[in-house]
């Protein structure tokens, strides 16, 4: 029986991949931080081990005899404060987890990295961005969220040598079990009658469960040293929220927000931490994009499902634990 390892498990997609590796009858440690913490995946039969990605020694006994590792817990930061701080303690972070799945000996090593680490297409081709256009360090140096990402990506990447790892990079991923409410609280404000306005942009989005099988397959077929972008569907914001409303059965968002007003809140944040975790993201609003996620669909059979079943569910969810009480139900 294939044994793995979930570092993340209590987390959005890092549960999901648990539960997939569940499914497909393999042997699942998820790693948590606070004693009795779950996630979403409740009383699953998964082994539990208590540590700390910033303490090796806690990692020893999750690690021992495990085949596959998946990384889902990654270094998060929340604001843009001490950039080249918090990138080093990222750096540190997974250079942990890399020592231990070399010492441990694991066969795969599946790092959950971010749409982020890729790059706009070059100025002249005429194409979607793929796996093969990079974020240049220090483009967008006053977000340590981008900095971060790009820095822990570079760092498994040139491990390799040492440890098999892919690398695979989830677009905006929504579907039921959101519960660090990453891009949830977006369609809950929705829900709740405050979404007024949409930002300005292309994004692509992608079902977490749709994710969660990417992995697994990554870990079975995927080529060592390689990225693959974990994305499903190419929208304008605007559209994603027309949908969002039609499934919630609430008023559709009727303004669009200037660019202007988005620089405003993003100088902002830049000196009130209170509203910084927006710069972190809206400060690279002109370069939102759309993604060309073949590769992944030709070598780890990445498929798709409609995005109104994403947000159905995604809402079902969040009606089922007590998020929408009192408001409009999913239809």
């Amino acid at each position: 029986m294939t044994r793995v390892l979930v570092l993340g498990a209590t987390g959005f997609i890092g549960g999901h991949i648990a539960q997939a590796a569940l499914g497909r009858g393999w042997q699942v440690r998820g790693l948590r931080r606070r004693p009795a913490a779950t996630g979403h995946l409740g009383s699953a039969p998964l082994a539990w081990f208590d540590g700390d990605l910033q303490e090796p020694a806690s990692l020893t006994a999750a690690f021992d005899g495990v085949e596959i590792v998946f990384h889902a817990a990654a270094y998060y930061p929340h604001t843009s404060a001490g950039v080249a701080a918090q990138v080093e303690q990222a750096v540190r972070q997974v250079r942990v987890v890399l020592q231990a799945a070399e010492k441990a000996g694991v066969r795969r090593l599946v790092y959950t990295s971010s749409l982020t680490t890729i790059g706009p297409v070059p100025e002249g081709e005429d194409r979607l961005a793929d796996e093969r256009d990079l974020y240049t360090p220090g483009h967008l140096a006053r977000s340590a969220y981008y900095e971060c990402k790009y820095a822990m990506e570079s760092e498994v990447l040139r491990a390799c040598g040492r440890v098999p790892a892919v690398v695979v990079n989830p677009t905006a991923v929504l579907g039921p079990g959101d519960v660090n409410m990453s891009l949830g609280r977006v369609l809950l404000a929705l829900a709740r009658g405050w979404g007024v306005a949409w930002v300005p942009g292309v994004t692509n989005v992608v079902d977490v469960r749709d994710v969660a099988l990417a992995h697994l397959r990554a870990a079975e077929v995927g080529r060592i040293g390689e990225r693959y972008i974990l994305g499903g569907h190419n929208l304008p914001v605007r559209e994603l929220m027309l949908r969002a409303a039609a499934v919630l059965g609430v008023r559709a968002p009727r303004w669009g927000i200037p660019l202007r007003a988005l620089d405003a809140l993003v100088w902002l944040g830049d000196r009130l931490p209170v509203v910084d975790v927006l710069g972190n993201h809206l400060r690279a609003v002109r370069e939102w994009q759309g993604y060309d996620c073949a590769k992944a669909v030709a070598q780890l059979g990445l498929q798709n499902r409609p995005v109104e079943d994403t947000l159905r569910d995604a809402m079902t969810w969040y009606a089922d634990h007590g998020f929408l009480a009192g408001r409009p139900a999913v239809v």
